[in-house]
């Protein structure tokens, strides 16, 4: 079974034949909302929205130790995260794909880990390499067999949100080494690895990050909308195609 987080932008999976939504409770409390169950291309697939089904949820309040522990409670073969972002790196314009291979951590008072019961003992995972590079490779192969190009590889700076960042703030994540700019994928990518899961993020750069590109004096955020839905086309078939070389 496939795994799909859906972000900004994809609060549904209109490619998946639903068969049912099943609430699925844990010891973290309440996912984001029911998972929904269905198949895309005769391929079994789960589906959950970050957000929450009406795009509720903001990302500091997103309860991902439950949501990733419902996910994990599957057993998925791979988990395929959708976010937005915003572009920091030149060639990242809005509506580009990427599949970032590194991510910095810029966020604070979120449930990290699952390792902090003082009735457990110190556990520490390896983050080198924080996403699943089979799932990295399932996902370019699958934006290669659409025709979708895609940027494989590049640095997500996760920040607190809700606000958008300052153009100074944006100078900074730069100066860091950062290539775009999200406020989910953390502590998801960390949990998912604390799990064992096989964990990828595919990224829609929905808008210049501020001070970039045409966003110097603010971001319109009217045309991030804009974007999004036209990029998660794309997005949705590269999915598929993904769904196809996983059932291979």
């Amino acid at each position: 079974m496939l795994a799909i987080i859906g972000g900004s932008g994809m609060t549904q999976l209109s490619c998946l034949e639903i068969s049912h939504r099943q609430i699925i409770r844990t010891p973290y409390g309440e996912p984001s909302g029911p998972l929904t169950f269905g198949k895309i291309m005769d391929q079994d697939i789960v589906f959950l929205a970050r957000h929450g089904h009406g795009h509720t949820i903001p990302p500091h309040a997103i309860n991902y130790r439950a949501n990733l522990w419902a996910l994990h409670s599957l057993k998925p073969s791979h988990v395929v995260a959708v976010a937005s972002v915003g572009g920091i790196r030149a060639d990242l314009t809005p509506g580009r794909l990427v599949v970032p291979d590194q991510i910095i951590d810029y966020t604070y008072g979120r449930s990290f880990t699952y390792f902090d019961s003082s009735e457990q003992r110190v556990t520490h995972i390896d983050f080198t390499l924080p996403y699943s590079q089979q799932t990295r490779a399932l996902l370019l192969q699958g934006a290669k067999n659409a025709n979708m190009e895609i940027i494989d590889g590049g640095v997500y700076a996760a920040t607190q949100g809700p606000r958008l960042e300052t153009a100074a703030e944006i100078n900074r994540l730069e100066r860091d080494g950062a290539d775009m700019v999200g406020m989910t994928g953390m502590p998801e990518a960390a949990l998912a690895r604390e799990l064992g899961l096989n964990y990828a993020t595919i990224a829609v750069v929905a808008n210049y990050a501020a001070g970039r590109g045409t966003n110097v004096n603010g971001i319109p955020l009217k045309e991030i909308y804009a974007v999004l839905e036209l990029a998660m086309v794309g997005v949705r078939s590269i999915l598929e195609h993904v769904v196809s070389c996983h059932g291979d």
